[in-house]
């Protein structure tokens, strides 16, 4: 997938509103800001820490392998006024259809709730990801004065 940049959450961070969710490919991190409760899902997930009964994330997983899907990836598809855009690719096959691939519209935080989950990959359009400012050293700066909740 040459147009796709391979992504992966590399901190999540308190903020006033919320939680920054930094994602990085090794070279360069970009920051969007979630719900604090997406983020502590994702934290607890990246963490290995499984909830005493489902969250809304492990629901949709488990009603997906029901009917035979599959998270294949997240894709980070662009950003408009500081939103960003995302999309899930799941892969379905069972008994009554023939293998199917389903792209949904769905917010970048869920996406990623998601992908930690199925151990899937996420993903950056490659012209989005070249077009976003690098913000190791805002990542550097809030990691020294100690606010980092997960991540590496």
């Amino acid at each position: 997938m040459p147009d796709l940049v391979r992504v992966e959450p590399v901190a999540l961070l308190p903020t006033p509103a919320g939680c920054a969710v930094f994602l990085g490919d090794g070279k360069k991190v970009i920051v969007f800001y979630i719900d604090i409760a997406i983020g502590a899902s994702i934290n607890a997930s990246m963490a290995g820490q499984t909830p005493p009964r489902p969250l809304t994330h492990d629901l949709f997983l488990s009603a997906m392998e029901g009917f035979g899907a599959k998270l294949s990836r997240a894709v980070i598809i662009a950003v408009e006024e500081e939103v960003y855009y995302a999309r899930l690719i799941l892969e379905a096959e069972n008994e009554i259809m023939e293998r199917k691939i389903v792209e949904l519209d769905a917010r970048p935080s869920d996406c990623i709730a998601l992908a930690v989950r199925a151990k899937c990959p996420i993903y950056a359009v490659k012209d989005l990801w070249e077009s976003l400012q690098d913000m190791s050293p805002v990542l550097e700066e809030m990691r020294d004065k100690g606010m980092e909740l997960g991540g590496e």
